[in-house]
């Protein structure tokens, strides 16, 4: 682990990531400081989603290396999880869940 302090808050090496013959990422490099904002645009297909379930553990790269907050997502995964704050793109319950099951989701993510 790096000292989340003195590195950067994301920083992303040569990530790939395929789905069968579709290559999905083909060796994304990005960074950001502590404290930026990072907003990640393109058209759909284009990997977004993919490099944020890899950065946040939920999904293993093919090759290339990440940390968030110091922590290798690879090797110190309750590191990345423990400093990090996910939220999809619509706030609400899961329609597809029980009243249940979103209460645990709600609580295994927190």
């Amino acid at each position: 682990m790096t000292d989340p302090q003195s590195g950067p808050a994301i920083r992303a090496e040569g990530l790939t990531k395929s789905f069968g013959t579709r290559r999905a990422l083909a060796g994304v490099d990005l960074e950001a400081a502590p404290g930026t904002v990072l907003g990640v645009l393109g058209p759909n297909g284009a990997g977004k989603t993919t490099t944020v379930r890899v950065l946040s553990t939920l999904l293993r790269p093919d090759g290339g290396r990440a940390w968030v907050a110091g922590h290798d997502v690879l090797a110190d995964p309750e590191g990345v999880r423990r400093n990090l704050g996910l939220s999809g793109q619509y706030a609400a319950v899961d329609e597809k869940l029980t009243g249940r099951e979103n209460l645990y989701l709600v609580g295994r993510l927190y």
